[in-house]
């Protein structure tokens, strides 16, 4: 069975694809165009490039338009953390991964963002279902944080030395302020 993993970072990702290939052909699509700015975009890509090389998985590089994005949550930008500027970035990420997934054959899509102890995972499952059933592709519905999934990715992103960020990559929750 062929899954697409949505990864946001090489810390989220390398953890949930390896406990995924257990049960999966696992290839990683990159799709954030929520980053900013670009250079942050680049960092991240780089080093999830590194743990799809180590694992041997197929990366597929979804296209940077940091304009769409501000569109899409145009009206949100001062919603609060975890509030609906969060959801709305979910759910433009996840129905571009179900669309590609749909395009390209896969049996399932899924996204690492729930392996985040700042992300809600009943949001993203529910916004991940609902966009199954409009693609007619399958969503694995977990929460990756649980038994330790945090954790076991903070181990892996220093075993192999891969980049820590300290935000998600949106410009409005970036501690620095836009840059």
């Amino acid at each position: 069975m062929r899954l697409l993993l949505h990864a946001c970072c090489a810390t989220c990702g390398s953890y949930v694809a390896k406990l995924l290939q257990d049960g999966f052909s696992v290839d990683v699509f990159f799709y954030n165009p929520n980053i900013y700015p670009r250079e942050e975009h680049e960092k991240r890509l780089a080093d999830v490039k590194k743990f799809c090389d180590v694992y041997n998985i197929k990366l597929i590089e979804g296209e940077y338009n940091h304009q769409n994005w501000l569109d899409y949550i145009k009206g949100f930008e001062a919603s609060p953390e975890q509030g609906e500027r969060c959801f709305r970035c979910y759910e433009f990420r996840l129905k571009a991964t179900a669309e590609y997934a749909k395009n390209n054959s896969y049996d399932f899509f899924t996204t690492t963002l729930s392996v985040s102890p700042h992300k809600k995972a009943d949001i993203i499952n529910k916004l991940g279902i609902d966009l199954a059933a409009e693609a007619n592709v399958k969503f694995y519905e977990a929460d990756f944080k649980k038994k330790d999934g945090f954790k076991k990715s903070i181990e892996r992103a220093k075993e192999f030395d891969f980049y820590r960020q300290n935000y998600c990559g949106c410009e409005f929750s970036n501690p620095h302020g836009k840059q």
